[in-house]
């Protein structure tokens, strides 16, 4: 029996070969084979030109492939700067009390913490070998006294020489220098306070044998308590002594307390370029004690400044740059010198012009000459 001959071979008037000897002539599921093979081909085809035209449809053109970035304008402020600054509360007035004499201390009634009224008694030292001395320094200088006196009858008859009535007179006044001596050396045994104020540090015991120059106590105005303060060289010359200044003493809470600016350092500390600024407290608060620490607000008066979002510097080994988008869209680096950092901003002080944008999102993957794309201009 002869297989069913193809509709399309029945229409056009042909009869289809015969097949070649050793071949089926058929495919597994009865479907001749060159009618499989075109059938595949034409929905190759097709499907070739749907993908493509889809594609066109959906996009029309190549995907855009600029980096996008925010950027921020940088303009002229005109702002007052504010700067808080950490420092320490410390005596301006305080003498360490240092022994001018040697012996054993017999007295020593003060303790830390007393407040002492100016010339009271500190310290006491022995001193019975000294009013010995001095007793012995009177004797001779009565004697060398009486010598001058005999001299000065013998020179009127003419008994004595020049020379030894000079010798007379030298005598009697290196008795009187002598004397002079260990009467300043006994008042160095009892130190008495050279101003009113409190004890901070007591060294000695009564008891205690000392020698020249020991330390003996320490000694301290309360009412010469200051805020001593960390400037950066930044800010320093827009400081004058007088400007106004709040202090806030962590110890004693919120609070805050005005104070001036008394001095400021001449120096600055090559570490951290920075000086101190001395601010006085009037009337310096209750419980305040050196030592504490202290936070202070100094103001500078209002000036223009290039200030750009802090976000926007990026450091790198050879220092402070921003990144740019140029005229023809692309991305470059620009190194930059800062200055004062103000809230969440930053002064440019070279590097950068007023109107020009300054990259401050979108850093990931930036490099010089990639095409960047500003999607917004807040900072």
């Amino acid at each position: 029996m002869q297989p069913p001959t193809p509709l399309h071979a029945r229409a056009a008037g042909t009869r289809p070969a015969s097949p070649a000897a050793g071949e089926s002539g058929v495919n597994g599921s009865g479907t001749p084979r060159l009618a499989t093979l075109s059938a595949l081909t034409l929905l190759l085809l097709l499907t070739g030109c749907g993908a493509d035209d889809t594609t066109g449809h959906a996009h029309g053109q190549r995907p855009s492939r600029d980096h996008l970035v925010a950027a921020f304008t940088a303009e002229h402020d005109r702002v007052a700067a504010h700067h808080e600054r950490p420092g320490s509360l410390r005596f301006r007035r305080l003498v360490r009390i240092h022994s001018r004499e040697e012996g054993r201390v017999i007295e020593l009634p003060v303790f830390e913490g007393d407040r002492i009224a100016r010339g009271a008694l500190l310290v006491r030292l022995e001193d019975d070998l000294l009013r010995v001395q001095l007793d012995k320094a009177h004797a001779t200088k009565r004697q060398k006294r009486l010598d001058l006196q005999r001299q000065e009858g013998l020179r009127s008859r003419r008994a004595v020489s020049e020379d030894e009535l000079a010798q007379a007179r030298t005598a009697l006044a290196v008795a009187q220098a002598e004397e002079r001596l260990l009467e300043t050396r006994l008042t160095f045994t009892a130190i008495r306070a050279p101003f009113a104020g409190v004890i901070t540090e007591r060294h000695v015991e009564p008891g205690d044998f000392v020698t020249k120059n020991n330390h003996l106590l320490t000694l301290a105005d309360p009412a010469s308590l200051i805020a001593a303060v960390h400037a950066s060289e930044l800010i320093l010359p827009r400081l004058e002594p007088g400007d106004p200044v709040e202090l806030r003493i962590d110890a004693l809470g919120p609070r805050r307390f005005p104070g001036k600016i008394l001095r400021i350092h001449p120096a600055l500390s090559q570490a951290s370029r920075q000086a101190i600024v001395e601010v006085a407290m009037t009337p310096v608060p209750d419980g305040a004690r050196a030592g504490q620490f202290v936070r202070a607000t100094l103001n500078t008066a209002a000036v223009d400044r290039l200030l750009v979002p802090f976000r926007a510097v990026r450091r790198d080994r050879e220092g402070e740059f921003l990144w740019l988008p140029d005229a023809e869209g692309k991305a470059t680096q620009r190194p930059v010198r800062t200055g004062l950092r103000i809230a969440d901003r930053i002064e440019i002080l070279e590097g950068l012009k007023p109107g020009e944008q300054v990259v401050t999102r979108g850093f990931s993957g930036l490099v010089p000459g990639k095409r960047v794309r500003v999607v917004t201009d807040n900072p």
